[in-house]
């Protein structure tokens, strides 16, 4: 396999071109596009053709070998992408996460991250989901954590894998996220006591 033919680029190619070539063909191929379609397990093939030559090329600029590949050179948009391995997922959750997944999609962050809540134990797919939750939620360090958990405890799996490299390619680390969420009535409440403060400073004759 010609890693640069795969990608449409040639040695001469820049590494960021080679890695805007490579985002392109991977939304195109991303399993996202191909759920309940019959031609799933071809884009799935060719989006690990794809990942490989990504591979190749970045890790033979970075003088590295393919024994030495850490193998994480994959993209993802932050979304669940319904792979074969992840569709034929079978554990003690797989109602619960499916219903997970349905809300990511339909961007109900806040009835997928309860859902998980319920979850029996939190295995690598677990870990994955909450990361998705991160990711959407634009808490990516947060994200890399739960996608890293994933990824190492099932190594073999593209989907965690693809996800991860998406914040390393993206350069989403650092990401803020706030350690509560301030409703409406902590603002009053806030207000209220900015309030008491102030005319009792008042009537001190501060």
């Amino acid at each position: 396999m010609d890693p640069y033919k795969v990608l449409g680029v040639t040695p001469q190619t820049s590494d960021d071109d080679v890695k805007r070539a490579y985002r392109e063909l991977a939304r195109k191929y991303h399993p996202d596009n191909y759920i309940n379609n019959p031609l799933a397990d071809l884009a799935e093939a060719r989006m690990k053709e794809i990942n490989e030559a990504y591979d190749m090329i970045m890790n033979e600029r970075a003088g590295k070998t393919s024994s030495g590949a850490s193998g994480g050179q994959q993209y993802s948009g932050g979304q669940y992408s319904g792979s074969q391995q992840q569709r034929a997922y079978s554990g003690a959750n797989a109602s619960l996460y499916s219903q997970v997944r349905q809300a990511i999609n339909q961007g109900n962050l806040g009835m997928a991250e309860a859902l998980l809540q319920r979850a029996s134990g939190r295995d690598a797919e677990w870990f994955y989901l909450m990361g998705t939750v991160y990711y959407r939620k634009g808490w990516y360090d947060e994200a890399a954590r739960a996608y890293t958990q994933a990824c190492q405890m099932d190594p073999s799996n593209m989907e965690y894998r693809t996800a991860l490299n998406n914040l390393n390619m993206s350069g989403g680390y650092g990401g803020y996220r706030p350690m509560q969420e301030a409703s409406l009535c902590d603002f009053c409440v806030q207000l209220a006591v900015c309030n008491c403060c102030l005319n009792a400073c008042c009537n001190a004759g501060c």
